[in-house]
C-alpha cells in the first residue's frame, strides 16, 4: 500500500478515537436495498431541484436553464429494485438518499460505501459519487472513464472507502445525505443493494486530498473528454509551427476557462489588445492546478521563450473540488516552479483569482479570497510578480454584477476589457 495511503489510515484512525468513534458499528447499515428503510427517503433532480421520488417512477424536464434536459428515475421489479436514473442533455442529475441524522464515524477507519451498478449507456455523459459531511459540506469521487468503460457490462459491485469522502475537520456525526450518484451529459444507469459498510476491500482508488493538486494529471471530465487532449495536441502544432518559422511568441496567458474564453469568445478583442506581443493562449476550460502542471509537464511552454506568462488558476480547485486553500495554494506554487524551470527567462505575473458569486458573503468567494491572501507570497520581485485586479470587477459594495459577469463566474466583453485596463500598466513595465 502507498505510504500516502498508509499514513491517511492511520490519521483517521487517530481522529476516532472517541468512545462514540470506538464502538463497534454494525457490519452493514443499508441506505436502499429495494425498498428504502424506515427514516430515509428517495430524490431525484438537477441542479437547482430535488424531488422525492412518489411511487414507482418520476420525471423532471422543467429546467428553464436546460429546456431540453430531461431527467427520469423508476424503482425496478421487486424482486431486485434497482433505481434506474435516465437523463440526457443536462450537464447536471442526481439521485440520493436522504436521510434522518446518521453517525458516519465508527465507519471511516475501514468502512466503504458500497452498491451495485449497471451501466446501459454512458458514451455522451459521466459519473461521480457524492456525499455529505456535515452543515455546507459535500464530497465527490468523480467516476468517469472506468464508468464509461463499463456500459454493456452487466451488474458489478463496487466500494469506496468511507475516507475518500473525509477531511480532517468534517462532521460525520449527523450525516444526513449518506449516498448520491449524479450524472452529466447523458447516460442510463441503474443503482441497486446501497450501503455503509464496517469493513471490505474497496474496488475503487481515490486521489488523496491532500496532494491531488500538485498531482499531474489530465482532465477526464464527461464534457471534457472530446476537446480536451486534442487541444493540447493542436497547441503542441502551433508551438512547433512558430519553431519552425522562427516566428516569436512573446506573452503567454496560462490558466483555465477564464483565459481560454480570450480565444473562444474575444478572439477579435484578443488580437487588438495583445497581437503586438505574438501571444499564445494555454488556458482550457474546466482546469485545476493538477491539469495545468500535466500539460507543462508534456510540452505546452517547451521551445517558446516569451517575456511574460500571465498566470491565473485555482478557481475548479476551490469550486469544483472544494480544495481547502492550502492545497490550492500548493498546486499553484507547483505550477509556478515548473514554469520556472521551463522558463528561466520569462517574468510570471500571477493573477489573484477573479472573483465569483453575486456578494462578498458568497461561500466560493470567500473561498477564493482565502487563496488569494496567500498568493502574495509567492511573489519574488525579481522572476514572479502578483497583482490583484479583483476591484476591477466589483461595485464599492463588493457585490458582482451580471453586466461583468452574466453567471457570475465568466467575464464578458465588458469584463474582459476591464481586465485588460487594469493590467495594462503592469504588463506594459513587465514587457520593457
Amino acid at each position: 500500500m502507498p505510504i500516502l495511503s498508509i499514513l491517511r489510515r492511520h490519521a483517521i484512525c487517530l481522529l476516532l478515537s472517541t468512545a462514540a468513534a470506538q464502538a463497534a458499528p454494525p457490519q452493514a447499515l443499508p441506505l436502499y436495498t429495494g425498498q428504502t428503510p424506515p427514516g430515509m427517503r428517495i430524490l431525484f433532480g438537477d441542479f437547482d431541484v430535488q424531488k422525492p421520488l412518489a411511487g414507482d417512477a418520476g420525471r423532471m424536464d422543467e429546467d428553464a436553464r436546460q429546456p431540453h434536459a430531461v431527467v427520469e428515475l423508476r424503482r425496478g421489479p421487486p424482486s431486485r429494485g434497482a433505481l434506474r436514473l435516465a437523463w440526457k442533455d443536462s450537464w447536471f442529475s442526481t439521485v440520493r438518499v436522504e436521510s434522518a441524522p446518521l453517525d458516519l464515524r465508527p465507519y471511516l477507519a475501514r468502512g466503504t460505501l458500497a452498491f451495485d451498478l449497471k451501466v446501459n449507456e454512458l458514451a455522451q455523459g459521466g459519473l461521480a459519487v457524492r456525499l455529505a459531511c456535515g452543515k455546507d459540506c459535500e464530497r465527490t469521487v468523480s467516476y468517469v472513464v472506468p464508468a464509461r468503460a463499463a456500459q454493456g457490462g452487466g451488474w458489478q459491485g463496487l466500494r469506496l472507502a468511507l475516507s475518500c469522502f473525509y477531511r480532517e475537520g468534517d462532521d460525520f456525526s449527523a450525516v444526513t445525505q449518506p449516498f448520491a450518484l449524479d450524472g452529466t451529459g447523458a447516460g442510463d444507469v441503474e443503482i441497486a443493494d446501497i450501503r455503509v459498510e464496517a469493513g471490505g476491500a474497496p474496488t475503487l482508488p481515490c486521489p488523496d486530498y491532500r496532494t491531488v493538486s500538485v498531482t499531474p494529471a489530465p482532465l477526464e471530465e464527461s464534457w471534457s473528454l472530446d476537446w480536451w487532449k486534442p487541444r493540447h495536441r493542436d497547441k503542441l502544432a502551433e508551438i512547433a509551427r512558430r519553431a519552425a518559422s522562427g516566428a516569436p511568441t512573446g506573452i503567454v496567458f496560462i490558466g483555465d476557462s477564464i483565459t481560454h474564453n480570450w480565444e473562444k469568445e474575444q478572439p477579435a478583442l484578443w488580437q487588438q489588445l495583445y497581437g503586438k506581443y505574438h501571444p499564445l493562449n494555454l488556458g482550457y476550460g474546466g482546469d485545476r492546478t493538477e491539469n495545468l502542471l500535466w500539460r507543462l509537464q508534456h510540452g505546452e511552454v517547451d521551445r517558446i521563450a516569451p517575456k511574460v506568462a500571465v498566470l491565473m488558476i485555482g478557481t475548479n480547485n476551490t469550486g469544483l473540488r472544494h480544495d481547502d486553500p492550502d492545497v490550492t495554494v500548493a498546486g499553484i506554487r507547483r505550477d509556478i516552479d515548473e514554469l520556472r524551470r521551463r522558463l528561466p527567462g520569462t517574468r510570471v505575473l500571477l493573477l489573484a483569482i477573479f472573483p465569483r458569486g453575486p456578494n462578498a458573503d458568497d461561500g466560493l468567494r470567500r473561498a477564493n479570497e482565502r487563496v488569494n491572501a496567500m498568493l502574495p507570497a509567492l511573489e519574488d520581485g525579481e522572476h514572479v510578480d502578483f497583482l490583484n485586479l479583483n476591484a476591477a470587477f466589483l461595485a464599492p459594495d463588493g457585490t458582482l454584477s451580471r453586466d461583468i459577469m452574466p453567471d457570475l463566474l465568466h467575464p464578458n466583453t465588458e469584463g474582459y476589457r476591464r481586465w485588460a485596463r487594469a493590467m495594462q500598466p503592469t504588463l506594459d513595465r513587465l514587457m520593457r
